[in-house]
C-alpha cells in the first residue's frame, strides 16, 4: 500500500471507529485520535472502544475517555483495560487516558494513587472537562497530566462571551504552567480558532478541522501579535512537542522498519530503556538508506537496531526553543534530526522537529 493510501485508510478507520482526529494547528497534521466512549463508573465502554479502534486498524495514538470511578476503583477495576490493551497489541505509551467525571474530595487520594499507578505502567494521563466539570484546579498540579482538555461547552462560547474567553485563556495558561499540553475540542468556526491560537494552544479538534484527501488538515493562518516578553524568552520546547514513536533498545532493525512503515509522517524512532529513557535515535532518512543499500537488510534486519542508531539528542521540557536550536546546531551532520524532549526524571515525553523551531524563530524575527 502506498503512503498516501495508508493515510486515507487511517482516516477511514478513524471514522469507522467513532473517533475524531486531534490536529496540530502549526503543521495541520493529525497526531492522535480521540474516542467518543462514555462510561458510567466502569470501563466497559472504554474497553469496547479500544478494541473497535484496533479492529479498524487505527494506528495513531488513542485518547480514551475514562471515568474517575474506574481509576478510584484501583487495579481490579482497571484490569479489563490492561487485558484489552494486551489483546489489541498496543503499548500503554500509545494510549492517553482522559480522566473525566466528578469525584468527592474524600476520594482525591485514591484518584491520585490510581493515576500514579497507571503512569507507572506507561499510560499517558489527561484531565478533561476543564472549565465546566467539577474538577479542582489544583488537581492539575497534583496529577501532573500529559494533556489538559478544555470543556467543549466552554470552547463553544468563547468567541461570543468575553468572560468565558478570559476563563479559557486563564485555563490554558494554567495548564501550560503545570507542564501539560492543552487540547481544545469542538472547534466549529474560524472565530473560535483565532481566539484559541491567541491563547497559545496548539492542539485542537472539531468539525472545522477535518482531514482532507491527503490526510492533512487545512488550518487558517493565525494573525501574529507581538508580545515583548515572549519575543525575549521565546516559547518552551514543550509547546512544539509531538508524540514520539519508541521501541525498546533491544528491538531489531526489522521492527524499526515496520515502525517507519506504519505512518509516512514518522521522522524518527527513539530507542528507550525499560523506564522510557532515550538511549538512541534512528533518523528516518539515514536509517532507511542504510537498510535499502546493497545487502542492507540481510546485514542488519535481524540484528539490534541500536547498532545503526545515533545518540539521542535530548532537551528538558522547559528548554527555550532558541536554546534547543543551539543544541541542534552542534552537529552539522544532524542539524535536522528530531530532538527528544525529556521530563524531570529523564523519560521520553516526545520529539520536537527542528523545522518547527526554525519556523517559530523566523516568525518572531519578522
Amino acid at each position: 500500500m502506498s503512503s498516501r493510501a495508508h493515510v486515507l485508510t487511517q482516516a477511514s478507520a478513524a471514522a469507522t471507529a467513532g473517533t475524531t482526529p486531534i490536529v496540530d494547528l502549526d503543521t495541520g497534521g493529525v497526531i492522535a485520535l480521540q474516542a467518543a466512549a462514555e462510561g458510567h463508573g466502569n470501563i466497559s465502554a472504554t474497553v469496547e472502544t479500544l478494541l473497535h479502534a484496533t479492529r479498524s486498524e487505527a494506528l495513531l495514538p488513542l485518547v480514551l475517555p475514562l471515568p474517575t470511578a474506574a481509576v478510584i476503583g484501583g487495579s481490579a477495576a482497571m484490569a479489563p483495560l490492561h487485558e484489552a490493551l494486551r489483546v489489541s497489541g498496543r503499548r500503554p505509551r500509545e494510549v492517553i487516558l482522559l480522566v473525566r467525571g466528578d469525584f468527592a474530595q474524600i476520594e482525591r487520594r485514591s484518584l491520585l494513587s490510581g493515576l500514579d499507578g497507571l503512569r507507572a505502567i506507561g499510560y499517558l494521563i489527561a484531565v478533561g472537562d476543564l472549565g465546566t466539570g467539577h474538577i479542582p484546579l489544583d488537581l492539575l498540579a497534583d496529577a501532573a497530566p500529559y494533556l489538559a482538555v478544555m470543556s467543549p461547552d466552554l470552547v463553544a462560547r468563547v468567541h461570543r462571551d468575553p468572560r468565558r474567553a478570559a476563563l479559557g485563556e486563564g485555563l490554558a495558561r494554567l495548564a501550560r504552567g503545570t507542564g501539560a499540553h492543552v487540547l481544545t475540542p469542538g472547534v466549529t468556526d474560524e472565530g473560535q480558532l483565532a481566539m484559541i491560537r491567541g491563547w497559545g494552544v496548539r492542539l485542537a479538534q472539531g468539525p472545522l478541522l477535518v482531514p482532507g484527501p491527503g490526510g492533512r488538515v487545512h488550518v487558517p493562518l493565525p494573525v501574529v501579535e507581538s508580545e515583548p516578553t515572549r519575543l525575549l524568552l521565546g516559547p518552551r520546547v514543550q509547546e512544539f512537542l509531538l508524540p514520539a514513536v519508541t521501541l525498546p533498545y533491544e528491538a531489531t532493525a526489522e521492527e524499526a522498519i515496520d515502525a517507519f512503515g506504519s505512518e509516512p509522517s514518522i521522522t524518527s524512532v527513539i530507542l528507550v530503556d525499560e523506564y522510557q529513557r532515550p538511549l538512541g535515535s534512528l533518523d528516518r532518512s539515514r536509517f532507511l538508506l542504510m537498510i535499502a543499500g546493497r545487502f542492507g537488510h540481510a546485514l542488519h534486519g535481524k540484528k539490534p537496531a541500536g547498532r545503526l542508531a545515533d545518540p539521542a539528542r535530548t532537551v528538558p521540557k522547559t528548554t527555550p526553543a532558541i536554546a534547543a536550536m543551539q543544541v541542534a546546531g552542534r552537529d552539522a551532520e544532524r542539524v535536522y534530526d528530531d530532538l527528544v524532549v525529556t521530563d524531570e526524571v529523564g523519560r521520553c515525553m516526545g520529539v520536537v522537529r527542528v523545522a518547527d523551531l526554525i519556523r517559530q524563530f523566523a516568525a518572531v524575527q519578522r
